[in-house]
């Protein structure tokens, strides 16, 4: 019986051609999972980079119009001080 099993399959056997597409699905769809997991890690990586973009996209809008403001003060607090240097 093992001896049977051993024994080379002819090429014309529909059995054996049926079972080389079924491993080759097999490979296939593991190929494609493998490639389906590491794309959704791409894009999980990419939607934290664009988080951790957009943070500090914010971030750097409150500090720019944080300077904004203080130029403004020191502005206004040098023409007060222009203005009594002309009174002198």
């Amino acid at each position: 019986m093992e001896a049977a099993a051993q024994a080379p399959v002819p090429d014309d056997d529909p059995l054996a051609s049926l079972e080389e597409r079924i491993r080759r699905a097999v490979d296939l769809v593991a190929t494609l999972r493998a490639e389906r997991d590491a794309a959704v890690a791409e894009m999980e990586a990419a939607r934290n980079a664009a988080g951790s973009a957009l943070t500090d996209s914010q971030k750097n809008r409150q500090e720019l119009e944080s300077l904004r403001s203080e130029r403004k003060q020191v502005r206004t607090r040098i023409e007060k001080l222009l203005e009594q240097m002309e009174l002198l």
